[in-house]
């Protein structure tokens, strides 16, 4: 592990958000495995919420696939990391709350929890399954990024 991922996996342990992934995953029956850069895999995650197939609580990334397939994605394992280094610097449970609100806002902006959500664009939306349909933002003719009126 690099000094930073130690540091964070430091953090999300510090800041509760692995213990309560640890808890969920006892909770849920996942069955947990060492993953890399400090990760740690639940495989075989069935409760209902949240809808996702892959969903992170601090260095916990719980997945609905089975063990042995959960976590062998890489786009997928770095999206769910990002979402790691998230819980970091949101110290911890708080990021819920935030993401939450993305989601929210998201929702009313776009109609859907992801595509509009500063969170998951900042993990990458593609990466993490998402299309991003956030259309009241058009590059303009030099792709600038530049607002639609």
């Amino acid at each position: 592990m690099t000094p930073a991922q130690r540091l964070r996996q430091i953090a999300n342990v510090v800041n509760l958000s692995t213990p309560l992934g640890l808890a969920v995953a006892a909770a849920s029956r996942s069955t947990l495995t060492r993953g890399p850069r400090g990760l740690l895999i639940a495989a075989g995650y069935g409760w209902k919420l949240p809808h996702a197939g892959a969903f992170t609580l601090g260095n916990v990334i719980l997945y609905r696939a089975p063990h042995g397939v959960a976590g062998t994605n890489s786009v997928l394992l770095g999206h769910e990391e990002q979402h790691s280094t998230q819980y970091a610097y949101c110290l911890g449970l708080p990021f819920l709350a935030l993401y939450g609100v993305a989601a929210a806002w998201s929702m009313l902006r776009s109609g859907n929890p992801g595509s509009s959500n500063f969170f998951e664009r900042q993990a990458g939306l593609a990466a993490g399954g998402y299309i991003d349909t956030d259309h009241h933002r058009q590059d303009g003719p030099a792709g600038n990024g530049i607002e639609a009126s």
